[in-house]
């Protein structure tokens, strides 16, 4: 499959278009038994423009995910060079600036309980905005990726290793004091063979911090197909809160804390969904041109258009932030971050 083929004609990387499945489809099928409850009864719910996997709801505990599951090669598609950026930087330089400032103010909970010389790996760390931050408090940062390329520009006082999937990175048995998955593991092909690594390197009673979309928010319910955190195809799993705290669990790990504010994810995500859900722009236009363009590229869309989604992002951001407060009041947040502890009993897989 080239490049061209992992998109529909015309489509920019964030432009998937997806749409509710009929109603008269919306039956039960037998799908490969869910990795949180076992089920293997699903309801389709969303289609995806150019993808032939439709992403279907667990009947059982709620868990979304495609099916069928694409192969390696065919996920590997979807994340083109353009979606990593130019090294070291994704988004248009003044975003960039407040995305690394949020990013650095975060770390004072990431690192929060932890010694001085602390081990910590980022799993999916990309460009290292966390490692570099996490790496001036002295502590000793790691992280995996599975592209080369998503890694450059990273912070070289960060180890970083590159493999297909986290087991495969060698990392020895309790060998680290925290492990991070920050938005990233909605986008592993098997989530519960992540968490058995996590819990094999990871040293008893150290901390674990996962951060998904929550699918079971009001925020996904409300805008349905136009939810921005859906971001099909690339994330092959929804994750619930509950179903999410529910395999922690089952894989050796003890929720301590669930956080429903992000400054980063949340506000925007009112924003760039209600412009789906209520324009006729291309699907995460906003969001699209928000992103890092090469010396000498095109921006994209019209100028009126550009003007336009500017005029929203500034007016819509303060609105998506009272949302968002209402929204973690309620302990309903459109993403989720969760501090568990690895306990002694084996992870059972």
């Amino acid at each position: 499959m080239s490049q061209d083929e992992s998109l529909p004609p015309g489509s920019s990387l964030y432009e998937h278009g997806v749409t509710e499945v009929a109603a008269s489809e919306r039956t039960s099928v037998t799908v490969a038994a869910c990795p949180v409850c076992g089920s293997d009864e699903a309801t389709p719910r969303f289609e995806i423009e150019g993808v032939p996997q439709r992403m279907v709801v667990c009947t059982k505990c709620g868990l979304g995910r495609l099916h069928p599951m694409p192969d390696a090669e065919t996920v590997r598609h979807y994340y083109p060079n353009e979606y990593y950026g130019e090294p070291g930087i994704k988004f248009q330089s003044l975003v960039e600036r407040l995305v690394r400032i949020v990013g650095a103010r975060h770390i004072s909970f990431l690192s929060g309980g932890l010694h001085g010389r602390a081990r910590v790996l980022d799993v999916g760390c990309g460009r290292g905005v966390i490692l570099g931050a996490l790496a001036d408090r002295g502590f000793e940062v790691h992280g995996v990726e599975v592209s080369e390329g998503a890694a450059r520009g990273a912070d070289p006082r960060a180890e970083i290793r590159v493999a297909p999937t986290l087991a495969d990175a060698g990392y020895p048995d309790a060998f680290f004091d925290q492990v991070i998955i920050w938005h990233v593991f909605e986008h592993l092909e098997d989530p519960r063979a992540t968490l058995a690594s996590i819990h094999r390197i990871l040293k008893p009673g150290g901390r674990f911090i996962i951060a998904v979309p929550n699918f079971s928010s009001r925020q996904a319910r409300l805008t349905g197909p136009a939810w921005f955190h859906l971001d099909l195809p690339r994330h092959l799993y929804q994750f619930p809160l509950a179903a999410l705290n529910d395999l922690l669990r089952q894989t050796g790990f003890a929720p301590e804390s669930v956080h429903h504010f992000s400054l980063r994810q949340n506000p925007f995500g009112w924003v760039q969904s209600a412009l789906n859900l209520w324009t006729r722009l291309p699907r995460n236009a906003l969001y699209t041109l928000l992103h890092h363009r090469a010396p000498g590229a095109q921006p994209p869309y019209e100028a009126a258009t550009r003007r336009w989604l500017w005029f929203w992002l500034v007016v819509g951001t303060p609105i998506g932030l009272g949302l968002t407060l209402l929204e973690t009041a309620f302990r309903n947040g459109a993403t989720v971050h969760v501090v568990a502890r690895r306990s002694s009993a084996a992870s059972p897989l």
